[in-house]
């Protein structure tokens, strides 16, 4: 029997979750507790639907030209992809088969490296690692959780050499000030394997899903940062001799 899965959903054309045209299969789950989270209702880790390997590539076949013609492939993300390493490896595994390309969108919040974690990010041709903030403190306030794991598997990733892109949210009066984005660049400009920092600016498109969900979204009245707030966080990552985009 394929490998099965707990699934929130699938997206057939994405364009902002890596290289190319991507299909994105959206896990189930996670640890963390975003103030910011766009995609709040995948949190519980019992939600969503079981979906097997299978079913998954039925859909992946049918969009392989895509891919091709475009450069893309298909993007695990969430929730959190890495708790379900089996099911996330076994897809990447079946598309590294047929020649398509493999990106693991995640949040580094590992909770053991293991065989299957490593099997996982041997099928994986791309990590997203999303690191929120390098201060401790800053990060269990605005994400619930120590950054400790999450900069741990940024160090095994620099260890194995494993192709990665470092995403990180500015969020106006948490992580746009200077003194974060120096200690942030400070730590990723060893990693040569770190080929790309994505800088995305935050916004309140999920808002909408934690009202749904009768919850207060703690970031009400935050303003997306500005152009010039951007891009003085870009010279700031850049001047530490790191490659970005935004």
């Amino acid at each position: 029997m394929s490998v099965q899965g707990r699934v929130h959903s699938w997206e057939s054309c994405g364009t902002v979750d890596g290289p190319g045209i991507r299909f994105i299969v959206f896990m189930q789950g996670c640890l963390m507790r975003c103030q910011y989270c766009h995609n709040r209702d995948t949190w519980d880790l019992e939600g969503g639907k079981m979906v097997s390997v299978d079913e998954v590539m039925e859909q992946v076949e049918s969009y392989r030209f895509f891919f091709e013609a475009s450069g893309g492939g298909v993007t695990a993300s969430g929730g959190e992809a890495i708790l379900q390493p089996e099911f996330v490896g076994e897809l990447f595994r079946r598309c590294r088969e047929i020649g398509v390309d493999t990106c693991l969108d995640t949040n580094g919040m590992v909770r053991q490296h293991s065989d299957t974690i490593d099997q996982l990010l041997d099928n994986t041709d791309l990590v997203m690692l999303d690191l929120k903030h390098i201060n401790d403190d800053i990060h269990r306030n605005l994400i619930g959780v120590s950054n400790k794991r999450p900069l741990q598997f940024a160090e095994y990733l620099a260890k194995r050499n494993q192709r990665t892109w470092i995403r990180y949210v500015v969020v106006p009066g948490y992580t746009d000030d200077d003194d974060s984005a120096e200690k942030l660049a400070e730590f990723i400009a060893p990693m040569k394997n770190v080929e790309l920092v994505e800088l995305l600016p935050y916004h309140e498109l999920g808002k909408h899903k934690w009202v749904a969900l009768g919850e207060e979204y703690q970031l009400d009245g935050v303003k997306p940062p500005s152009g010039d707030t951007m891009n003085r966080i870009k010279g700031i990552f850049e001047a530490k001799g790191l490659k970005t985009k935004y």
